[in-house]
């Protein structure tokens, strides 16, 4: 029942995805064709990820194709593959998204070693994402443009159908984003006490923004919580006013660039009457809060009442003010 659920709910996952897609990633076109043979490994070790692993060993099936239909029949639990490709095909100037097709049923990807995406969770608190179509953006610090990358995907499932099982793998190039540092991706997530720093490193996990948290591994989750995100701006970038998009959050936020607060939306109103939700967040950043050198943090404190809550509906990144106006507003 569970694997005749999931097919009959694709073609309709699909035409969400395609619509999230055109709203989000807008002019999107192949430019690796990701579909064919990949390594593959039953079980589950970290160094699986490392770009420098030795992955000669292992088997090579299709994909995308269940793991059952390629000689692992009755295999559920954990698996790798790993795939390499050309960065030479990419261009510096161009923004990327990975995509995987659907994977049964959670799943966790690497780029050149580091954590670019996840769907689902996995043991000990497992959630599928079964009917998720996955879709991840790759930050261009990762890539390699000189020559080879290397792709990693640990995925676990649970009953029937296994691992990457349809869709069209590959890379894709976006039209060009007016964003001069686009912040979508994996963040740092902790839930708080009514709002308190969180200051011990293994109270914070990963979590893909924008997105509920809901959806993310804590469900029925109202209170408040920390958005963490650090990153580079290149100096040789525009020093025109600089505005700072966090999309749409539910409910309510507060937001520091490197200790500084920078802006915050909070309606006062109740659960049920309270529109904070629906705004868009766009605060102006300080000039003297960016670092032009070295690494800036980006904290963001949510309160959520009730239903969805966090950084739930991009865009997420740095524009110019005239961009924002011209482009986003």
């Amino acid at each position: 029942m569970y694997f005749y659920r999931k097919k009959n709910r694709l073609s309709l996952n699909r035409s969400l995805f395609l619509l999230f897609l055109s709203i989000s990633f807008p002019a999107f076109s192949q430019v690796v064709n990701l579909n064919g043979k990949w390594k593959f490994n039953i079980g589950d070790k970290v160094l699986w990820a490392s770009t420098n692993f030795d992955d000669t060993n292992w088997e090579s099936i299709y994909a995308p194709s269940p793991w059952e239909e390629e000689g692992f029949n009755g295999y559920d639990g954990f698996a790798w593959y790993r795939k390499k490709f050309d960065g030479r095909k990419l261009e510096k100037e161009g923004s990327y998204y990975l995509g995987l097709g659907y994977i049964d049923d959670s799943d966790v990807v690497y780029l050149n070693g580091q954590l670019i995406g996840f769907s689902g969770s996995m043991p000990p608190k497992f959630k599928t994402a079964y009917n998720r179509e996955r879709a991840y953006v790759i930050p261009n610090e990762l890539i390699n443009f000189a020559g080879d990358n290397t792709i990693a995907i640990r995925v676990y499932d649970v009953i029937h159908g296994g691992g990457i099982i349809e869709g069209d793998l590959g890379i894709y190039r976006v039209k060009k984003s007016q964003l001069l540092v686009d912040l979508q991706g994996v963040w740092s997530f902790g839930t708080s006490w009514f709002g308190k720093p969180i200051k011990e490193v293994g109270d914070w996990v990963n979590i893909i923004v924008p997105g509920p948290w809901e959806y993310q591994g804590f469900p029925k989750y109202d209170g408040f919580a920390w958005y963490k995100r650090t990153f580079l701006f290149p100096e040789n970038l525009t020093s025109e006013g600089l505005v700072l998009l966090l999309g749409k959050i539910d409910d309510f936020d507060k937001v520091y660039l490197n200790g500084q607060l920078i802006g915050s939306t909070n309606d006062h109103r109740p659960y049920g009457d309270s529109e904070s939700y629906s705004r868009s967040r766009v605060y102006d950043i300080p000039v003297k809060s960016l670092k032009r050198k070295g690494l800036n943090t980006l904290e963001i404190l949510v309160e959520d009442m009730g239903n969805i809550g966090g950084i739930y509906e991009g865009p997420i990144g740095i524009t110019t003010r005239s961009n924002y106006e011209r482009y986003f507003r």
